[in-house]
């Protein structure tokens, strides 16, 4: 029952308080509608909406529905990741499904999900390294380094610089 107490309807927090995902989303929206120069009546015009609409999204008020954020996400340029970026702990630990959850890291470990694990598409090191490649203006030295990886990988070679592993 205390779980039902903490968590409130529509994503808020027990207080009555915006949720602070959407708070932040809220915040992503603001920043890059201000980087493009638009205004938030400009913004409304796009998306059929009013700007008190807008403003409500901002502060994190009125939640952002998955196709509502879609649309803002073409309006403004950016790609969906783009309104989580930059999210801390302190905030996604107030998510929906996590409030009530006393153990924050073990939630955290299982919405992740053990496919992140063996999925290497998933990772954020691959994404990091595969856009690094390609922003390799020499495509020989890129090359030179892609077959360096490769070869690599197939080696049985340790090559932990750590010898207690002997």
């Amino acid at each position: 029952m205390d779980e039902l107490k903490e968590r409130s309807s529509r994503g808020r927090l027990a207080e009555g308080e915006p949720n602070p995902v959407d708070v932040h989303v809220g915040n992503r929206i603001k920043w890059r509608r201000k980087v493009l120069k638009m205004s938030q009546q400009q913004m409304a015009d796009k998306l059929g909406l009013t700007f008190q609409q807008i403003q409500k999204y901002e502060k994190g008020l009125n939640r952002v529905g998955a196709s509502r954020l879609w649309d803002i996400s073409r309006v403004l340029g950016v790609s969906m990741d783009f309104f989580f970026a930059d999210m801390g702990d302190e905030v996604r630990e107030k998510s929906p499904m996590m409030l009530g959850k006393e153990n924050v890291v073990e939630a955290l470990t299982e919405q992740q999900g053990p496919e992140m694990d063996f999925d290497p598409m998933k990772r954020k090191e691959t994404l990091e390294l595969v856009s690094a490649y390609y922003k390799i203006n020499n495509r020989k030295i890129a090359k030179y380094l892609f077959d360096l990886i490769v070869a690599m990988s197939k080696s049985n070679v340790n090559l932990s610089s750590d010898k207690s592993e002997g």
